[in-house]
């Protein structure tokens, strides 16, 4: 993983879908909470639906959590490569990159908002990315 994200992603369950899938590498695919409100509009511009900050239920990006056969690391070409440039580009193109769809919660830490939003889950007492366990 990143490092700088936080989610509910069951490890063992993304272990074993990268086992019976067979292939390089098994990204996480999340769906974002959107910062923004979606606006939906017809051709006239006449807004259809509006929706505050939705999950988008479109669109899935890269979680940052990943399962690697070794063989991937020969197509990283030095410490200047760039994981998300030729490499899982390549692995994609080359049919060796399959994703593990995570419904559960996942977000990112890349912002001052970002901190002090996950801060106040923390505090809160029952972070959602803790599990159900804790």
């Amino acid at each position: 993983t990143y490092g700088d994200g936080l989610c509910d992603v069951d490890i063992n369950a993304l272990v074993a879908f990268h086992r019976q899938n067979g292939r390089q590498v098994t990204v996480t695919a999340v769906h974002p909470d959107a910062r923004f409100g979606e606006l939906q509009l017809d051709r006239e511009g006449q807004v259809v639906r509006f929706a505050e900050k939705p999950q988008l239920d479109q669109g899935w990006i890269n979680g940052g959590f990943f399962v690697m056969e070794p063989g991937f690391l020969d197509r990283i070409d030095g410490d200047d490569a760039i994981l998300e440039k030729a490499p899982l580009e390549q692995a994609a193109l080359d049919g060796e990159l399959v994703s593990f769809r995570h419904n559960g919660f996942w977000r990112c830490m890349d912002t001052k908002r970002d901190h002090d939003s996950l801060e106040a889950m923390w505090q809160a007492g029952n972070p959602p990315w803790r599990g159900e366990e804790h």
